[in-house]
């Protein structure tokens, strides 16, 4: 389980998951580094297909962890390796806020986008989407499952990801990256580096959005990458728990020995 050197929070070069990163690769305070070679972050999976499978599959993922909803699975279903296994955390089952499949049917209805998002609603809407994936019974349920499982190295190599690989997967990525103190404001680069990888996906929403009439700004706070998104999060957290550990043992149900066991798989000593 050595790892490699590579740029922390560098995307792999697979077009078709242009979002596609290894989660390591960061210094600790105590010293160290996040292991390469183990976790994998992305967007969705459906994109999979020539020469990008071969690609995948040389990552070695045994385990796919897929946060999106039901509709989005079925809108667009992961195209993974034969050796691969998928596991279904859908962290937003229990909002009650639009889904993210509500949400594409509406940009093409450029009223009904500017009733749900107009007047700076999309931001609110999806900094009040931060907040539940700390909140939400179904989010803790979803990352429970996925950190639970992340403790087995059997489980290893392993990737999750949600649709863009930017928000759901975002806060996994954070909630991992503090557990084993990295840096606060690397935690940060690492949430905001999705942004540029995410241009080319994002690009053709908001052209598709400009041709039935739309205007592009309205939609944009939802595929922007922002700071107070994540601050959102981390600030229902330390409401809520008060510590990432704390976050981990109550929210999650990691308790201490089960974080000890994440921090000496995925920490490389110096």
């Amino acid at each position: 389980m050595s790892s490699g050197r590579l740029v922390p929070g560098a995307a792999l070069g697979i077009a078709s998951l242009p979002n596609l990163r290894d989660v390591g690769g960061y210094p600790v305070r105590a010293g160290g580094r996040v292991r390469t070679g183990l976790l994998y972050r992305s967007n969705d999976l459906s994109r999979l297909e020539g020469d990008a499978v071969a690609a995948f599959a040389r990552l070695g993922i045994r385990a796919v962890y897929d946060l999106r909803s039901e509709g989005e699975r079925a809108m667009q279903p992961d195209r993974l390796p034969p050796a691969t296994g998928h596991v279904v955390v859908d962290v937003v089952r229990d909002s009650t806020a639009a889904s993210p499949k509500m949400l594409m049917e509406r940009m093409a209805d450029p009223r009904a986008a500017r009733e749900l998002l107009g007047d700076g609603k999309a931001a609110a809407m999806w900094t009040a989407m931060y907040r539940e994936l700390v909140r939400l019974p179904s989010a803790r349920e979803g990352y429970g499952r996925l950190f639970t499982d992340l403790a087995d190295p059997r489980n290893l190599p392993a990737l999750f990801h949600c649709t863009t690989g930017k928000d759901r997967t975002g806060w996994a990525a954070a909630a991992l990256l503090m557990l084993l103190d990295v840096p606060d404001d690397l935690v940060m680069a690492d949430f905001l580096a999705s942004g540029p990888y995410l241009a080319p996906l994002a690009q053709p929403w908001l052209d598709q959005f400009a041709a039935v009439g739309g205007d592009p700004e309205l939609i944009r706070p939802i595929v922007d990458v922002r700071p107070e998104y994540l601050e959102a999060a981390l600030d229902e957290m330390g409401r809520l728990h008060g510590s990432v550990e704390a976050y981990f043992a109550d929210g999650l149900g990691l308790d201490r020995a089960a974080q000890s066991t994440l921090r000496a798989l995925f920490i490389e000593p110096a």
